[in-house]
This record gives C-alpha cells, structure tokens and sequence, in this order.
C-alpha cells in the first residue's frame, strides 16, 4: 500500500512537471490576411514615416502605456523642452517619438490590447503587414478617398518590381493625422466577420475622411516603410538628431530589452528576439526541488504535507510565469511618473494587465477582442540585456532608403 502511494505522488508530480511543455506546444496560429487588415486598418493612410514608427513601438506595449500616462500628465511639456525631458526617459525611441503625437499614443494604450496584437503581427508577419498596408490603401485610392492636398502627398512608385502607394507630409515637419470611417474609405469592408478598428480621434457620424490639426514634429519622425523589402528602416540624421546619438545603422532591430518580460506570441518570434527570457524553465526547477523534498517527506511520512505542496507548485508550473515577472521586472515595468506598473486606465487584478472603458476610437468588431494578459504571456526576463534581436533587415543608402 505504502509503495502504491509513492508512485502515485511521484505520476502526479512528474505529469505536473511536463504540463508547461505541453502549453507551450500549443503553437498560435499565423495571423490570418483579414486579422492583419482589422489590425492596420486605423494607420494604413498615415504618412509612411508615422506608420513605420507606430509599427515599431508596438513591439513594446508596456513601454506605450508608459509613455502614454507620462505624456497625459505633463501635457504642457512641448517642443524643445519635450525632447528634453524624454531624453531623460528609458523607453525605446519608437516610443518616445510618439509623444509628439499624443491622441496617437493615447489611443494605443487605451487599446493596448489591439496594439500588442500589431505588434506580434509586425514581428512574426513583418511582410504581410506591410503587404495588408498597401492593400487598404490601393482600395482607399479606388474608392477616391486618398488624394494628394495640402495637408499629404500621394504618390507611387515601384519598389520591389511592383507598384507602392507613398503618403508623405506636404509640410516639412508639420504632420497632419487623418482620421476616417474605416468602413466607408476603403470602399466596402469584405470581412465581416473581422470588421477594422477605428482610428484615434474618429467620432461617429463625421466626415469619412478628414485631417486633425497640424502638429509640428520637428525631427520626432525619422522612420521610414521600405515596401519593397517589407520591412522599415531609420533615417540616421534625423534619429540622430532627435535621440541625440549618433547611430550609422540604417536597419531598424527589435530590441527585447524594451519588451519589459512580455512574451512573445510565437516560437519564431521567442526564439529569435526572447533568448534571454526563459520561459518555464524556472518553473520547472522549482518542481524538480519540490518533488525531491516531496519524497523526502514520504519517507518521513509527511505525505500530507507532500500533497499540499504539490498542489501549490502545480499552479506555479501552470500559471507562475506571471508571478516570476512580477519580481524579475516589475520595478522596470513602473511608470516614470510613479504610476504603478502597465496600468493605464485599465486595472491591476490577479498580477494581469486589463484595458477598460476608453474612447471610441479602435474600436468596431476589434473592441470585442478580448484584452491580452501580460502577465500570464509575459514570462520573467533574468537577462533581459540581451542587446539587440534581428528586426528589419533592410539596409539603405544616405539616410534614408525607398
């Protein structure tokens, strides 16, 4: 009886140990086209420069709702001295650049859950999103709701032996953000069943395409979308001006430091950007200590209190991955301006990341997209300075490359 009771304890710890393998074999599905398209839908009319930043930055949803909370409070904080005070922050530059546009930023943290999906798509489907961009905007242009004016320039040329629609500002450093009826400007939307996201600042009933007011960026816009390739790349003088660094490198690359433990959707994308994070691996070690003390304790006849352990480090082996971020960064996870961490105008419950309420913009079918867990995807990152992971490949000339 004794034996049978040993090798019972020791099944159900063992089948506990293999149960993170298990999860993580269940692999996501690719993005499907129509998801993509739902996706860039609010950005795919926006000057190429801005889509290529929002698309960088949404590798980084923590660092979004950061910013985005830094920026709604200091909303004073303009021009030189802005540039001045995010000098002062750690985000990744993407990030920082968006806060010359901050209903853009706003937005993307109020829907953090639609901006993490962009970014996961952007990182696994790098040129199916690129690819979806000039899908809209070719359907936009047919329907006669994408034109040249004083506020944008459209053009074409090609790239990659076929041809692109370019959307460039008319002004030098003066950027005006169009919002539009993403229903109605591209013509009739044909996925029901996945019905496109509204941008920032659309308002139910108003004009199907119509520009906000100019915003004089200065040098804050210095991405670039290389459609040919599918990927985006940086224009080196005005980063460096703006960052104040002096990078040469003209490819932009996925920087995981900045993912703050978030984890990645896909086993592509873990095992090229998310090498310092490791997943389960902590989790199993923890059970491997506690089975052993386990046997321990049944030689001893402590099996009760065996039982009881292996309960609690089954729920770790399942869902602790959480619990371990929370200590491994969760101080790096803190808004700079004291606010606790990656809340926003969501809620903190149960160690996850929840997105409530916020504007109608983003929204349609996509705001019945359940909002993403960080905490339950985002394993802890011990290594976390992992330097740089390869992102776009793309390599340019002179600065910035078409």
């Amino acid at each position: 009886m004794n034996f049978t009771w040993k090798t019972l304890i020791v099944s159900l710890v063992l089948a506990a140990v293999a149960l993170p393998a298990v999860t993580r074999a269940q692999e996501p599905p690719a993005f499907k086209k129509e998801e993509i398209e739902q996706l860039v839908a609010p950005i795919a009319l926006y000057p190429d420069s801005l889509i290529a930043q929002i698309l960088m930055a949404s590798t980084y949803p923590l660092e979004v709702v950061e910013a985005a909370r830094w920026v709604k409070s200091n909303p004073n904080v303009k021009d030189k001295a802005l540039e001045d005070a995010l000098a002062q922050q750690t985000w990744d530059p993407s990030v920082k650049s968006l806060a010359a546009f901050p209903q853009v930023l706003g937005l993307m943290s109020d829907k953090v859950d639609m901006t993490q999906k962009l970014g996961d798509a952007f990182l696994g489907q790098q040129k199916e999103v690129l690819a979806a961009i000039q899908q809209l905007r070719s359907r936009a242009q047919a329907a006669g709701n994408l034109k040249s004016g004083k506020e944008q320039t459209v053009s074409t040329a090609q790239e990659g032996g076929t041809t692109v629609i370019k959307i460039e500002p008319a002004q030098t450093n003066t950027v005006y953000v169009p919002t539009y009826n993403p229903t109605v400007v591209y013509g009739a939307w044909p996925y029901p069943a996945y019905p496109p996201y509204y941008p920032p600042g659309y308002v139910a009933g108003a004009a199907v395409f119509s520009f906000t007011a100019g915003l004089i960026v200065g040098n804050a816009l210095w991405g670039d979308c290389n459609w040919g390739h599918g990927d985006v790349n940086i224009n080196v003088n005005r980063y460096n001006s703006f960052n104040r660094t002096n990078i040469q490198n003209t490819s932009w690359n996925h920087n995981v430091e900045h993912r703050r433990g978030t984890q990645y959707r896909d086993a592509a994308s873990q095992q090229r950007f998310g090498k310092g994070q490791r997943q389960g691996v902590e989790s199993r070690e923890a059970f491997r200590g506690r089975a052993e003390q386990g046997r321990r304790d049944i030689a001893r006849g402590g099996a009760d209190q065996f039982k009881r352990d292996a309960s609690n480090t089954s729920r770790l082996g399942a869902g602790g991955a959480g619990e371990r971020r929370q200590g491994a960064s969760g101080g790096a996870a803190r808004d700079r301006a004291g606010a606790p961490r990656g809340a926003g105008a969501g809620e903190r419950g149960g160690g996850s990341l929840q997105r409530t309420g916020g504007a109608a913009a983003f929204q349609g079918a996509g705001s019945g997209a359940q909002t993403r867990d960080f905490s339950s995807r985002g394993a802890a990152s011990h290594a976390s300075a992992v330097g740089h992971g390869g992102g776009g490949h793309a390599a340019a000339a002179g600065g910035r490359r078409r």
